[in-house]
């Protein structure tokens, strides 16, 4: 599983915007359709866990994993 630290990556290399800074940062990005997708990437150093990670993968970043990993 990926860290929270290399989600933030996925976003900042894949085009992704900052919007929000709190205790989380929050990205959005308009796709092809004029979606707009929307994630939240917690400040903590540690690991996403399996179900959490699924989730943010299919849902919100909508991307496949060999995507993911091509864009760190």
């Amino acid at each position: 599983m990926p860290s929270w630290k290399e989600l933030r990556r996925f976003c900042e290399h894949d085009g992704w915007e900052l919007y929000k800074q709190t205790d989380h940062y929050f990205y959005r990005k308009l796709d092809a359709n004029g979606n707009i997708r929307l994630t939240k990437v917690s400040k903590n150093p540690g690991q996403i866990n399996g179900n959490l990670w699924h989730t943010i993968l299919h849902r919100q970043l909508q991307v496949t994993k060999e995507y993911f990993n091509a864009k760190l």
